[in-house]
């Protein structure tokens, strides 16, 4: 029987032959967005509850990001930093202006941000606070997700991204997050060879893990006490996500060095970037690093857009008010049901923890239960579900969803 081009098993299989193996995704085929919602290619609609990892925060094919795309791609894409252009400018301001930054680098994507911001904290620490050659450590904290680039993997505690990847880049300590008592000690004992705390707010890929109230804020002061850089990855906590623009805003923490990603395009163009005060990012001198995209027209211009929508629609606002009508409407049905043990996050940023092992199924049946009945989420560290709806959805569609949810769990069935 042949299949059909409008049968998701054909593009599948199209994957599983001709795709590197890399990815366990759900068997559903996505063809088109708009707003909260994605179809499949037989036309079933869902309601998206990853947003591509929280890439889409905007919504799908927002109007004016799209209007950004089309102009500029119609006008000029690239240039490489070899010349000047004449979208760069704007949207460093834009973006520095808007999180109280001197200076930005702009980058692609969150795993290249990442390892430009481990650049940058050793270059200062061997030009401005002095570590000998070679010395500088990074603390790091444990089930940490940073991205999947050698030296990035080589400070990751799961096994699935480290192993046989080796040798491993050198000069990063791992302390237990959520843990003030283990930085400190850290910090006192060895702070002359210590360049930067790399953490995220939210340890999201690890269950949406949220810290002690005030350990960002104590981590802060740390670090300043003991001269060493706190650095925030918020590729997928920053640009509203969490109910402010970054997460480290809920306590009043402005990082050294900030990482930001995926949302900074609203999911239209791979954007990154690191931002930080002149006293740091001045290390960087011309051809010490850079990038053939980084900053290229196209990407500023959606990137411009993409925040503007962000201010304009009130996002943060909007994730803060319905994470909290989410996560107490999902408490209510915790109550009836004991397939569900927790429901933890902040702003729009959340997730379950489903009643049995990691190691069992049940998350993923569930997904796929929800998957059936119109919702599409994905579990992590295997019995954990991620629920990060784009920030464009109304309290009407959530409620829709919470609706869906609780009749998905309370009909499941192990």
């Amino acid at each position: 029987m042949q299949t059909s081009l409008k049968d998701s098993r054909y593009y599948i299989e199209l994957e599983n032959k001709y795709g590197a193996h890399n990815y366990h995704p759900l068997p559903v085929v996505l063809e088109k967005g708009k707003g909260v919602f994605v179809w499949d290619v037989e036309g079933k609609k869902y309601y998206d509850f990853l947003s591509a990892y929280s890439a889409v925060n905007q919504g799908h094919s927002h109007p004016k990001i799209v209007e950004a795309l089309v102009n500029q791609a119609q006008t000029l894409s690239l240039t490489s930093r070899a010349f000047y252009n004449n979208k760069l400018g704007t949207y460093e301001k834009k973006i520095t202006h808007l999180l109280s930054f001197d200076k930005v680098l702009p980058m692609n994507s969150g795993a290249e941000a990442v390892e430009t911001a481990v650049k940058i904290a050793r270059k200062w620490s061997y030009e401005v606070k002095g570590i000998s050659e070679n010395s500088a450590k990074i603390i790091v904290c444990e089930n940490n997700f940073h991205g999947r680039t050698t030296t990035i993997v080589s400070f990751s505690n799961d096994p699935d991204a480290s192993k046989n990847y080796g040798p491993f880049t050198p000069g990063f300590v791992k302390i237990p997050y959520n843990d003030i008592s283990a930085l400190e000690e850290i910090l006192k004992s060895d702070s002359e060879n210590i360049a930067g705390f790399l953490v995220e707010p939210i340890q999201g890929e690890a269950g949406v893990y949220v810290p002690d109230e005030g350990y960002l804020k104590q981590a802060s002061e740390l670090c300043k006490k003991y001269n060493v850089l706190f650095i925030a990855d918020e590729v997928q906590t920053g640009i509203a996500r969490t109910g402010k623009l970054i997460a480290c805003h809920h306590e009043n923490v402005q990082p050294d060095i900030l990482i930001l990603g995926k949302a900074i395009s609203g999911g239209m163009y791979p954007v990154s970037a690191v931002l930080a005060n002149d006293e740091i990012m001045n290390v960087i001198k011309p051809g010490q690093h850079g990038s053939t995209f980084g900053g290229n027209p196209l990407a500023c211009a959606v990137a411009t857009a993409a925040l503007e929508v962000v201010e304009e629609e009130n996002l943060s606002e909007r994730a803060e008010e319905l994470g909290k009508l989410f996560r107490a409407e999902i408490q209510k049905v915790i109550e009836k049901t004991d397939l569900i043990t927790k429901v933890r996050g902040k702003g729009l940023l959340n997730a379950i923890l489903i009643n049995d092992s990691p190691e069992s199924e049940t998350a993923w049946n569930l997904c796929m239960a929800l998957k059936e009945n119109g919702l599409l989420a994905k579990p992590t560290h295997g019995n954990i579900i991620r629920f990060a709806p784009p920030l464009v959805i109304t309290e009407e569609q959530i409620l829709d969803c919470v609706r869906i949810i609780s009749e998905t769990v309370l009909n499941f069935k192990k």
